[in-house]
């Protein structure tokens, strides 16, 4: 797999690993936004694609976050599928007032010890916003894996975030991706909501 191998699209360059990449990730948010377990195996495909583009990228924090994301989507995978004394799978649900508190406390601790890490150990010229999105993402997707419906807030949030960062990487095409993820992310809370008011 070699990031140095390029094309141009457009006005954009890019290279064959980062479209597969952008492709396994589209298509496994749409997933999520249908609440279908595939969402995990191409989510699988597309995070271990990552850790590869973004360790390159200097992006070491979210190089990490994928590898992170690989054990949460095989978590969700089974947490999702598994049936319980009733015969029933998981279901959509709000977090409660100490788990969301929880939840934030986590965040706030993860961005303080990979920021911290993220100085002292690698090259990144953007510490903060690399932590910080890498803290967002490791919450909500704990939060994904539960079926909990605040975890979209959490991925637009980051999402947003991640188009200015790859752009300014110059990963125009995961730019994009991160736009679409943002779209999708809103339609995905949106769609939620409705399944959790039934």
């Amino acid at each position: 797999m070699d990031m140095t191998s390029v094309f141009q699209i457009g006005p954009f360059q890019t290279s064959f690993i980062e479209l597969i990449a952008v492709a396994f990730g589209l298509v496994c948010v749409w997933c999520m936004k249908k609440e279908s377990v595939w969402a995990f195996p191409i989510g699988i495909v597309n995070v271990l694609i990552y850790v590869y583009i973004f360790f390159v990228a200097r992006l070491y924090a979210n190089a990490a976050i994928n590898g992170f994301f690989f054990i949460m989507s095989a978590y969700g995978w089974y947490n999702w599928t598994r049936k319980d004394s009733t015969d029933n799978t998981l279901r959509i649900s709000r977090c409660g007032g100490r788990e969301l508190l929880l939840n934030a406390l986590a965040a706030i601790v993860f961005f303080i010890i990979i920021r911290v890490v993220l100085v002292k150990y690698t090259a990144t010229e953007i510490p903060s916003w690399d932590a910080a999105t890498t803290a967002v993402y490791m919450v909500a997707q704990w939060m994904l894996s539960r079926k909990k419906i605040e975890n979209w807030i959490l991925w637009i949030s980051a999402d947003s975030v991640m188009i200015g960062l790859c752009a300014w990487e110059g990963l125009y095409f995961s730019s994009f991706q991160y736009l679409v993820f943002t779209i999708i992310a809103v339609l995905g809370f949106r769609e939620w909501r409705t399944k959790l008011v039934r």
